[in-house]
């Protein structure tokens, strides 16, 4: 009796541990509306548009899958006379191929196609932002577990005292494009931009690079799509994007701020590097 009393009593203990590491996950924050997370962004709607339309196609292929599996059954009831046929006929073969090939084709075909068509023409078409002179050019450093972020000041120059410098918030502005060179300083992280329709690696020993821009003033979440430890759930951060004159104001600010911080004596915060272009 008294081992039963006892387990009675450590039954709401044994229940709160057992549902603590439910409770620890990363919460995503919530989207207005349904589907997709808000397109905030110019060049968005191509993603949005090849997912939809290859789950259009998808959906027509299920359709029709149903369909046929629903004839076979009240064609080929309790009174058919069942049929042997190990499929190699010439007609079998044929007709397999057809379909197979007609489904890749329409299906794969179209999704590789576009993909090709959009990466040329806006997502690597990096000469975009570099023909631009109001483009806007970032430096991100990922680690364990957060964003380092570093804009030019004043001198339009990187790894300067004057360097706008901040941990998981970076501002930018509306309109303009928005041009973001990436690195890590551990292992591998993702940097993801949902509302953006962005996403690259941040690789150790490797910058890579990709851009994008805003076409309305908002905050949005920054991520880290790719497992880097035990709190990679906290690397988060957020994306604001203001008007030009709110940018203004806040680059000026955070430029003078940042010169008065400086401290050529601490390492840590010299981790920006000088900007190149690639090809």
């Amino acid at each position: 009796m008294n081992a039963l009393r006892l387990l009675r009593r450590a039954l709401p203990l044994l229940a709160l541990l057992l549902l603590a590491p439910q409770a620890a996950h990363a919460v995503v924050k919530a989207e207005s509306g349904v589907g997709f997370p808000h397109d905030a962004s110019l060049d968005g709607h191509r993603i949005d548009w090849l997912i939809n339309i290859t789950g259009v196609f998808v959906a027509i292929l299920f359709v029709i899958m149903c369909i046929w599996i629903a004839w076979a059954c009240v064609k080929h009831g309790r009174t058919h006379a069942a049929e042997y046929d190990h499929g190699d006929a010439k007609k079998s073969v044929t007709t397999a191929l057809v379909l197979s090939a007609s489904i890749f084709f329409v299906v794969d075909g179209n999704l590789f196609y576009w993909s090709v068509v959009d990466l040329r023409d806006a997502f690597w078409n990096f000469d975009t932002p570099r023909e631009n002179p109001e483009t806007v050019r970032v430096e991100i450093n990922g680690r364990q577990w957060a964003w380092d972020i570093r804009q030019a000041g004043a001198d339009g120059k990187f790894a300067t005292a004057d360097d706008i410098v901040t941990l998981n918030d970076l501002r930018v502005p509306v309109g303009v494009p928005v041009y973001i060179q990436i690195g890590a300083s551990d292992v591998i992280h993702s940097i993801f931009f949902p509302n953006f329709r962005q996403k690259i690696d941040a690789v150790p020993g490797t910058i890579n690079r990709l851009w994008f821009q805003a076409k309305e003033t908002g905050e949005f979440q920054i991520a880290c799509t790719q497992h880097c430890g035990v709190n990679h759930y906290l690397m988060e951060g957020v994306i604001t994007v203001m008007t030009p004159e709110d940018y203004a104001a806040w680059t000026a600010q955070a430029g003078r701020i940042s010169t008065l911080a400086y401290d050529a004596e601490d390492p840590s915060t010299h981790w920006g590097w000088e900007w190149k272009e690639t090809d």
